[in-house]
């Protein structure tokens, strides 16, 4: 008897669940997400921008023993801090809609385990970014103002009047700063669930993890120490948590 003929197989996609596309497709497909992104943060620009009256309210309230020197010098101060809340605010705001333009376009080339792993390091990425920002505000830049006001006044410089510009940019870069830079440990957590890295590998590399750490918030943070501290300080307990993360799921 001749051996019954075994009907083609459907091709194992795997995990991954990702069909073949032509190059069309994937263009058509980065496209929509590119616009997804640029509308959504348009959106939040739009919104910010309305809102900020009470944006820079907010963003005054650190300077509240200075808050009487703030002032715009030119005529156009009122809208360049309003243009500067548009885009930095709006940035902010629309951090979960451009995520998901990202996520919309690389999802179907991944698998299961991975789609997991980046839906919770994203939804921790968003909370890690709102308690870097929150610990900037509340404990941050009330120091930072004292601290140049105290330079200020060791060198002998009475200052009666501070640019609103210049307080605005210093204020944004620090949230947003403290803001991207809590990301870090997240990154080796999502590497090291993928078995991307090791918690040896992290272990052997403290030091130098915390040399760094040093290093980024001397430069992300104004030059005084004790802003530079309350970044790397927690970024160093952050660095120690993500370790013992990657070794408990190297044991599951």
């Amino acid at each position: 008897m001749e051996p019954a003929k075994q009907l083609p197989s459907k091709p194992d996609l795997g995990e991954r669940h990702d069909p073949p596309m032509p190059l069309l497709g994937h263009l058509k497909a980065l496209r929509t997400s590119l616009s997804i992104g640029l509308f959504s943060w348009l959106a939040c620009a739009i919104v910010a921008l309305v809102f900020s009256p009470a944006i820079l309210a907010w963003l005054k309230s650190p300077a509240a023993e200075n808050e009487k020197l703030l002032e715009g010098l030119d005529l156009t101060s009122g809208f360049s801090a309003m243009i500067d809340i548009c885009v930095w605010g709006g940035t902010v705001f629309a951090f979960p809609f451009l995520a998901y333009a990202l996520l919309r376009f690389i999802f179907p080339a991944l698998a299961q385990k991975e789609k997991r792993v980046l839906i919770t390091t994203l939804c921790a990425g968003t909370a890690l970014f709102l308690g870097g920002v929150a610990l900037s505000y509340q404990n941050t830049l009330p120091l930072v103002v004292k601290a140049f006001q105290s330079i200020n006044a060791w060198v002998g410089l009475k200052v009666e009047t501070i640019r609103i510009e210049g307080y605005i940019a210093i204020v944004l870069k620090t949230l947003v700063a403290f803001g991207l830079v809590f990301q870090m440990p997240l990154v080796l957590v999502a590497l090291g669930w993928l078995g991307l890295v090791s918690s040896d590998v992290l272990r052997a590399k403290r030091r130098i993890a915390i040399v760094t750490v040093f290093f980024i918030a001397m430069f992300l943070t104004p030059p005084d120490p004790m802003s530079q501290l309350l970044m790397a300080i927690p970024l160093c307990i952050l660095y120690e948590v993500s370790i013992w993360v990657v070794w408990l799921k190297e044991r599951m």
